[in-house]
C-alpha cells in the first residue's frame, strides 16, 4: 500500500514547534495522524462504522488514551509485565478529549465511532495530556466522518506572574494555576484545572491567552484537511423524521408539558411522574392499528420537555422548582457522624448528599503509581462512588466507571491546595465520598463534605473549600440568556453550560467546564465566574455553621505520627545494618517508623496507637542521632575491657574509652573484677579528639573526691 506523506507544522508562542504529519503509519483507518513536539509523539487513529446500528439515538462515540511503557524506555510492572486496563491517568485524559470532540458531530449522526491515542514516545518536556485532543482532531480531520471541527487543547500554566502554554513538567510543577482549555477558531469548548487561590480574572485571562494559541493550531489542521482532500464528509442518514408529527405533538403536548415545568416541584420524583404521564396518555389515546411510531414520540417528547423548561427560565426567570437564578438549595451539614472514622461529614443540599470520610495512615499506605510517564507515590487519595440507589435506580454495582473517576478527580484538585505540606503532614490522607442522593452537582458536594471531614479529622487544612455547578439556558435567535446557580440534574441535562468552579474565601481552587453551545463571549462567562463566587460564598457561609476550622487535635482513635529531620548521614545509623536497628526498635516499641530521603535531609516519621509508645519510640531515635556534647552525662553500658580501660557504649552506636585511671579516684592497678561487660555505667564525656573523633569518657569526675589522708608528723632531728 503506498500513500502520500503529508505534513504541517506550527510554532508555540516560545518557539517549540509541533508537527502533524499523516500517510505514513496506521493507513487502514479512516484517519491517522503523528504528531511530534520534540521527543514526544502521539498517533491518533479514528475509525467509524458506515451505517448505524438500527434504534440508535445517539453517538457511540469510545475515545482511549493509552501510554506504550516504550515509549519512555520502561517495562510494566506486575505479573503480567504488558499494558492492561487503562489506568485512572489515562482515563482522565481519554475524558479530556471526549468532552472536546463531542459537541462537534452533527446530532443526527449516529455511527459507532472510535477514536484511539498512543503515546509512542515521551519525554517530561513534551507533557502528552495537553497535546491528545490536538492529534484526535487531526485525525478526524483528515478522515471523511462528518466532524465540525478542527478544535485543539492546551495546557495554560502561570509561573512567576507569566502564562505559559504547554509548559514543561518542572514548569508546571511551580505553576500556581494549571488549565486545560479545549477550543475551536471561535469559541471556548472544554476548561479543567486546578489553582493556588487564583481570582476570577486571572482565570479569564489564563483562557484567552489559551484560546489565541488554539487558533493557530485550528488553522494548521484546516491546511491540512485541505492538503488531504478531505474536505467533503461522508453522506449519512442516521435518523427517521416526521416533521409533520413534530408539529402535531408540539402543539398538542408542549402546553401540557409547560404546565408541569411551572408547577416549580422540589420533588424530582415527582415531577418526572408528571412529566411521564403526559406521554403514557398520549400514547394510550392512539388507537391500535396506528402507524405512528412511538420511538419517534418519545423522542419529540423529550425535545418538548427540553424546550418547555428552558422557555420557563428564558421567559419568566422561574427554574424546575421554583427558586430564582441565583439561589442555592437549603442546604444542611454534620461532622463526627462515624464514631469510628478519622473524620467524616454529611453534606446535604437539596436532594444531593455526600458521606465523605477522612483515613489517615502512614508511609506505607501511599498509592503506588506505575505509568509510562510517572512513576512514584502518592499520598493524598480521593475516590468518589455514586451507587444506583442514589438516583432511584438498580444499577449493578461494577466498580467505578469513567465518570466516577472524573468526578473524584475534579474533587481531588479542589481539596489538595489547602493540605499543609509534606513536611508538614506526615500522613497519608484518603478521602472517600459515597453520593446517597443525587440530583446535581455531587462531585461539588464531595469538596464541601471532604473539607468539611478534614476539618473534623484534625488536618490543619488552609480553609475551607466549597463548589458550585452553574448552568446556562440561551436562545441563539433572541439573543436571550440566563445563568444558572447550583443546577439540578435536569437543569445539567436541557442546559448549555456545566461549568463548576470551587474555592476557598481567598480563591479559586479548581474548575471544570463543558459547552454544548456556540457564541459563549468572555462578558457572559465572567458573569458567571462572577455568580459563581457570590454562590461559593454563600455555600461556605452554611459550612462554617458546622464548622469554622480544624480541630485542634487528631480523634483519640487516630494513629499518632511525629516528624524527625536528622542530617543525611545520619540515616544509616537509624536503620542500621539490614534494617536491624530500625527493626529493632519496632519491634520492642510497638510503633511503625518510615524513613526517607527528601531534598538532602533525613525525614523520620513515627506512627503509634498511644503516647506512651510514641514516647518510647521518639526517644530511642532521637538517642541514635543526638549529638555527643562535652560536659554532658550519659546512662552507658560496657561494650569490652581491655588492660588500660574499658570501652563504654555511651549513645546507641558511639562508645568511648573510659580509661582505668578515669574510673575511681583510688589508683587502680588492675581491670580485673572492677567491671564487667554488660554492666552499666554512668559516666561523662570529658573530651572529643580533634583529629581522630574518639571519645574520652569519666566515671570518677561524678563520684566525690575522698579527703586526703592526714601528713605523717616528721619525727624531731637528734
Amino acid at each position: 500500500m503506498s500513500s502520500t506523506v503529508i505534513s504541517k507544522s506550527c510554532k508555540l508562542p516560545d518557539g517549540r514547534e509541533i508537527t502533524i504529519e499523516t500517510g505514513k503509519l496506521a493507513r487502514q483507518a479512516d484517519g491517522a495522524v503523528v504528531l511530534k513536539m520534540g521527543n514526544t509523539m502521539l498517533l491518533a487513529t479514528v475509525v467509524a462504522a458506515v451505517q448505524h446500528k438500527e434504534g440508535t439515538d445517539f453517538l457511540p462515540l469510545s475515545v482511549d488514551y493509552q501510554e506504550k511503557f516504550a515509549s519512555t524506555g520502561k517495562i510494566p510492572g506486575g505479573f503480567l509485565k504488558r499494558e492492561g486496563k487503562l489506568s485512572d491517568y489515562e482515563v482522565l485524559i481519554s475524558r479530556l478529549v471526549d468532552r472536546a470532540i463531542r459537541p462537534l458531530f452533527p446530532e443526527d449522526y449516529h455511527a459507532e465511532t472510535q477514536v484511539n491515542i498512543q503515546l509512542i514516545s515521551g519525554e517530561p518536556d513534551g507533557l502528552p495530556d495537553a497535546l491528545a485532543a490536538f492529534a484526535a482532531s487531526a485525525a478526524l480531520s483528515v478522515s471523511d466522518i462528518p466532524f465540525q471541527g478542527p478544535i485543539s487543547e492546551v495546557r495554560v500554566a502561570r509561573v512567576d506572574g507569566q502564562y505559559l502554554i504547554n509548559p514543561t513538567l518542572q514548569q508546571k510543577e511551580k505553576a500556581d494555576m494549571d488549565l486545560i482549555v479545549a477550543a475551536s477558531i471561535d469559541n471556548i469548548l472544554m476548561v479543567e484545572g486546578e489553582a493556588k487561590e487564583v481570582s476570577e480574572d486571572d482565570m479569564l485571562e489564563a483562557l484567552k491567552i489559551a484560546h489565541k494559541a488554539i487558533i493557530d493550531q485550528c488553522n494548521l489542521q484546516i491546511e491540512l484537511t485541505k492538503a488531504v482532500g478531505k474536505t467533503e464528509k461522508r453522506t449519512y442518514n442516521h435518523e427517521v423524521k416526521d416533521e409533520a408529527l413534530r408539529a402535531d405533538l408540539h402543539t398538542l403536548l408542549y402546553p401540557k408539558a409547560y404546565a408541569v415545568a411551572r408547577q416549580l416541584l422540589t420533588n424530582k420524583k415527582k415531577r418526572g411522574e408528571l412529566f411521564s404521564q403526559i406521554f403514557d396518555e398520549y400514547i394510550a389515546s392512539l388507537p391500535e392499528d396506528t402507524t405512528i411510531s412511538k420511538d419517534l414520540v418519545k423522542k419529540y417528547y423529550k425535545e418538548i420537555m427540553k424546550k418547555a423548561c428552558r422557555d420557563l427560565a428564558l421567559n419568566e426567570g422561574l427554574r424546575l422548582d421554583g427558586r430564582k437564578t441565583t439561589e442555592i438549595r437549603t442546604i444542611t451539614s454534620e461532622i463526627n457522624y462515624l464514631p469510628s472514622a478519622h473524620g467524616s461529614a454529611v453534606f446535604t443540599r437539596g436532594e444531593t448528599q455526600s458521606l465523605s470520610t477522612v483515613t489517615l495512615g502512614t508511609k506505607l499506605d501511599e498509592q503506588m503509581i506505575d505509568g509510562a510517564m510517572f512513576s512514584g507515590s502518592n499520598k493524598f487519595i480521593l475516590h468518589y462512588n455514586f451507587p444506583g440507589f442514589s438516583t432511584g435506580e438498580v444499577k449493578p454495582n461494577r466498580g467505578p466507571g469513567r465518570r466516577e473517576v472524573g468526578h473524584g478527580n475534579l474533587a481531588y484538585r479542589a481539596l489538595k491546595q489547602v493540605l499543609p505540606s509534606d513536611t508538614e503532614n506526615p500522613y497519608t490522607i484518603r478521602i472517600v465520598s459515597d453520593i446517597l442522593e443525587s440530583n446535581g452537582s455531587s462531585s461539588m458536594a464531595t469538596v464541601c463534605a471532604g473539607s468539611l471531614a478534614l476539618m473534623d479529622a484534625g488536618i490543619p487544612i488552609k480553609g475551607g473549600v466549597s463548589g458550585i455547578a452553574m448552568g446556562m439556558i440561551s436562545d441563539s435567535a433572541t439573543g436571550k440568556y440566563v445563568i444558572l446557580s447550583d443546577i439540578l440534574g435536569d437543569e445539567d441535562h436541557l442546559g448549555d453550560m456545566d461549568f463548576k468552579v470551587t474555592g476557598t474565601d481567598k480563591g479559586i481552587t479548581a474548575c471544570q467546564m463543558d459547552l454544548k453551545v456556540d457564541g459563549l463571549t468572555y462578558e457572559v462567562l465572567k458573569e458567571a465566574l462572577d455568580q459563581a463566587k457570590q454562590g461559593r460564598a454563600h455555600i461556605l457561609g452554611e459550612m462554617k455553621k458546622t464548622i469554622t476550622q480544624s480541630n485542634a487535635d487528631l480523634k483519640p482513635h487516630t494513629p499518632r505520627a511525629y516528624t524527625i529531620i536528622i542530617d543525611k548521614d545520619q540515616i544509616g545509623a537509624v536503620i542500621g545494618p539490614g534494617g536491624k536497628v530500625v527493626q529493632e526498635i519496632q519491634k520492642t516499641t510497638g510503633a511503625t517508623i518510615v524513613i526517607e530521603e527528601k531534598d538532602n535531609k533525613g525525614i523520620v516519621n513515627i506512627f503509634a496507637n498511644n503516647q506512651s509508645v510514641m514516647d518510647a519510640a521518639v526517644r530511642r531515635v532521637k538517642n541514635i542521632v543526638a549529638i555527643p556534647e562535652v560536659g554532658e552525662i550519659y546512662e552507658g553500658k560496657v561494650k569490652s575491657i581491655m588492660p588500660f580501660g574499658a570501652f563504654v557504649e555511651f549513645m546507641p552506636g558511639k562508645d568511648g574509652l573510659l580509661h582505668i585511671s578515669e574510673i575511681k579516684w583510688e589508683r587502680v592497678e588492675t581491670m580485673d573484677g572492677v567491671l564487667e561487660v554488660g554492666e552499666e555505667v554512668k559516666v561523662k564525656l570529658v573530651e572529643i579528639d580533634k583529629k581522630t573523633g574518639k571519645f574520652r569518657l569519666s566515671r570518677k569526675v561524678l563520684i566525690p573526691r575522698p579527703p586526703a589522708p592526714p601528713k605523717k608528723e616528721e619525727a624531731p632531728s637528734a
